[in-house]
């Protein structure tokens, strides 16, 4: 059986080394239902929610670049505060899912990612809570 649809995973798998927020939060535009003049905000398929989306450094060091995480949530998600002289919020997601797909620009296979909820990340000695430092089940997400 192929997987079908998005697949829960933990946080720590996916971010062994943690995540940071850059930015705010952004609604997600409903691109089937917007027209130029009028936006339309995205609802999640599953749960009718609106769909939210926050910019994410992976604080893995071999990690490049950011992506995006996207929230269901009837209102629009506060981010928690960052921590004194740091330039990024330290945050995990709780309920955490992946759905794969094919990215039609360069045929490679690629991965979306959305979370039930976000909360202030545990940090203890830089690492996130309960994870390991193996980069190999970041891999296998």
């Amino acid at each position: 059986m192929a997987v079908q649809g998005p697949f829960k995973v933990a946080f720590g798998d996916v971010f062994p080394y943690g995540a940071f927020v850059k930015g705010g939060v952004e609604p997600v535009r409903d691109f089937d239902r917007s027209t130029r003049e009028n936006f339309v905000q995205a609802r999640d398929k599953d749960t009718g929610e609106l769909v939210w989306s926050v910019e994410v450094l992976d604080a893995d060091p071999e990690s490049r670049g950011t992506f995006k995480v996207k929230l269901m949530a009837p209102v629009q998600p506060v981010m928690p505060e960052a921590p004194a002289g740091f330039p990024f919020v330290p945050v995990e997601f709780d309920g955490l899912a992946v759905t794969p797909y094919v990215n039609s620009g360069t045929g490679r296979l690629a991965y979306s990612l959305k979370a039930a909820a976000v909360r202030p990340a545990n940090f203890k000695g830089g690492a996130a809570r309960g994870s390991g430092k193996d980069s190999a089940a970041k891999d296998a997400a």
